[in-house]
């Protein structure tokens, strides 16, 4: 899971990125990606058309659209792509069907580099290289037909190009070829394609309000965090972003005190020994920062993961101890490559709500149908209505099939007893334990993976020798489970910002309201005012700045502040405001006591609105 709630089955499962698989895989899993990944087919048939001698490399279906990749050796301009737009509507509309074709690997290397399509001949290559390591012959390839087009591919396809819906072609990005610094520079053009006009229409209309709402770009408008080169990937969190951040940080604490959670904290800087045991030291050296202090190597922890087990084994456990929650807001670092990074969604230093908590075999299920609770106690906070997957054991797993089987039973029994609809994942739980992964959808209707719940059987218990005593005093294994809420803070905080489009609830609200002194004299009883709002814990400002009133009232608004008050003669003598909201509804008058009171109990029920 990108950036959430990442736990070691990224380390060790994560696929050789540039594979054979990776670059013929159209990526279909539904009619809609067929129609899309046929797309990017007409796209590349209209370049070549149009730009002749253009080397291709890959065009898969993706989310929302397809892409596909070209090596034309100079910038597609937008001239250009309504050019091959043009031309790509001229193919829809001969309706040409695609065919597929059977070629055997030699004769398909010998087409690509009569056609020096080098791209398409290292693709062919990697195959032939795979076959031969694996004592196999090389294997038939397949091409898709349309018209005079003919592109190296596994399909599917739908059945003619006059199939292809409305379309549109968005934009161009660099991308290394492979995703390698080291390789070519190619260039990116994403489309999208849609059954109807209307569901392209909206999805048009969605793409520009997501413009609206880039976090990154709120961000800076809000004064809530900014990037600077010096320490790219890595957010400078102001003071306004710093509350928001303590303020979720605040609740998800009050939460876990009462679920008897015992926080903690490991060190960042961590021998490389550690990682050693872990497997990150040889599995995962590329997105680990190291370095070297007085000729021993250490590294910047990239996960708290295996730092608990420490914690776990300062003393001896009964099983009386258990379960044992063990919380820590770790400071995590990765060496993502800098073409990765976005905002807030993809950094290099990031701080995890992480939690380790060991149990009894005859804990688990009770213990994952409470977190499931949790999850959906915090989402409510924010709006968010959670939905899970429970995600089975992995082909390559390891581990004692008889206790996978159990845990499998215990993670399913407390979903189908915390209640709610959940889908399986067969065979997509990591590669030491099953889990439960978490998915929301935004007020723009984007689905976001955000963390997981992992019943681990061996990585943890295993590895580090983990053991309590049971009844009959002998030694037993706990199972460990690896749980994180909001994930990564950074990013959950990035999703926040767009899906309110920086319109916080009030409790999150980093400034909840602004008083408005109508003139000098107004002052000082606004200050009085603002003192009586702060006793009650709110976070409130005094405009004292030059300017008109209205002009304060609306750049409060365009800071997205939930309530202004004004303050005058009438005001001031008798101790009253009446509140408007950032949507510019104004309420009736209360008396300064009242209204502060009635806040902060809106602020304490963490209502999403």
């Amino acid at each position: 899971m990108a950036d959430g709630a990442i736990h070691d089955e990224e380390v060790l499962e994560a696929p050789a990125r540039g594979s054979a698989d990776e670059l013929l895989d159209a990526g279909a899993q539904s009619d809609l990606d067929a129609m899309r990944h046929s797309t990017a087919h007409v796209m590349a048939e209209a370049v070549l058309a149009l730009f002749p001698g253009t080397k291709l490399g890959i065009g898969p279906a993706i989310a929302d659209g397809f892409y596909y990749d070209f090596d034309l050796g100079r910038p597609f301009t937008p001239a250009d792509l309504e050019a091959i737009e043009a031309r790509m509507r001229e193919s829809v509309a001969a309706d040409h069907p695609f065919v597929r074709r059977e070629v055997p690997l030699a004769d398909a290397r010998a087409v690509a580099e009569g056609q020096a399509q080098a791209y398409k001949v290292e693709i062919l290559d990697d195959l032939a290289r795979r076959a031969a390591a694996a004592g196999e012959p090389p294997p038939v390839t397949s091409f898709y037909e349309h018209g005079t087009f003919s592109d190296l591919c596994k399909g599917p396809h739908v059945a003619s190009t006059g199939r292809i819906g409305p379309f549109k072609l968005l934009s161009v990005a660099g991308a290394y070829w492979r995703g390698d610094e080291k390789r070519p520079m190619l260039q990116r053009i994403y489309g999208t394609v849609w059954a109807s006009g209307d569901d392209l229409d909206q999805y048009l209309w969605r793409r520009a309000e997501a413009r609206k709402r880039d976090h990154r770009r709120l961000g800076v408008a809000l004064d809530l965090f900014s990037f600077h080169d010096v320490s790219p990937g890595s957010a400078f969190w102001h003071p306004k972003g710093q509350t928001i951040w303590r303020t979720l940080e605040t609740a998800m604490r009050e939460l876990q005190l009462r679920r008897g959670y015992q926080e903690i904290s490991t060190p960042i800087l961590v021998d490389k020994k550690l990682w050693q045991q872990s497997g990150h030291w040889d599995l995962y050296d590329a997105n680990m920062f190291r370095l070297q202090s007085e000729d021993h190597d250490f590294a910047l922890k990239p996960m708290n993961c295996p730092e608990s087990t420490f914690i776990y084994r300062s003393k001896i456990r009964s099983y009386r101890d258990l379960p044992l929650r063990l919380n820590e807001y770790g400071r995590l670092h990765r060496n993502e490559r800098s073409g990765t990074l976005s905002g807030l969604t993809r950094v290099r230093q990031f701080i995890q709500d992480d939690a380790h908590v060991y149990v009894r075999p005859d804990q688990l299920a009770d213990e994952i149908e409470a977190m499931l609770g949790e999850v959906r106690e915090a989402y409510s906070w924010v709006g968010l209505v959670p939905r899970f997957a429970f995600a089975t054991k992995p082909d390559k797993a390891i581990g004692d099939p008889a206790l996978w089987e159990r845990a499998e039973a215990l993670v399913k029994d407390a979903l189908d007893r915390a209640g709610g609809d959940y889908k399986v994942k067969p065979k997509d739980g990591t590669f030491y334990a099953p889990k439960i992964d978490i998915y929301i959808d935004d007020a723009l209707g984007r689905e976001w993976q955000m963390a997981t719940i992992q019943a681990d059987l061996t990585m943890l218990p295993e590895r580090f020798d983990l053991t309590y005593i049971d009844e009959e005093g002998s030694e037993q294994r706990p199972i460990a489970i690896h749980r994180a809420i909001y994930g990564s803070l950074e990013r959950f905080i990035g999703i926040l910002v767009e899906h309110f489009a920086g319109a916080f609830p009030l409790w999150l609200a980093p400034v909840q309201a602004v008083i408005i002194p109508i003139a000098d004299r107004h002052q000082d009883p606004s200050r009085e005012f603002a003192a009586i709002m702060r006793a009650r814990g709110l976070r409130v400002e005094v405009d004292v700045s030059d300017g008109r009133m209205q002009n304060k009232i609306r750049v409060a608004q365009e800071q997205k502040v939930p309530y202004m008050m004004v303050v005058g003669d009438r005001e001031a003598e008798a101790r009253t405001a009446s509140p408007r909201t950032r949507a510019g509804e104004q309420q009736p008058a209360e008396g300064w006591e009242e209204l502060a009171a009635r806040l902060a109990a809106e602020t304490a029920a963490r209502r999403p609105d």
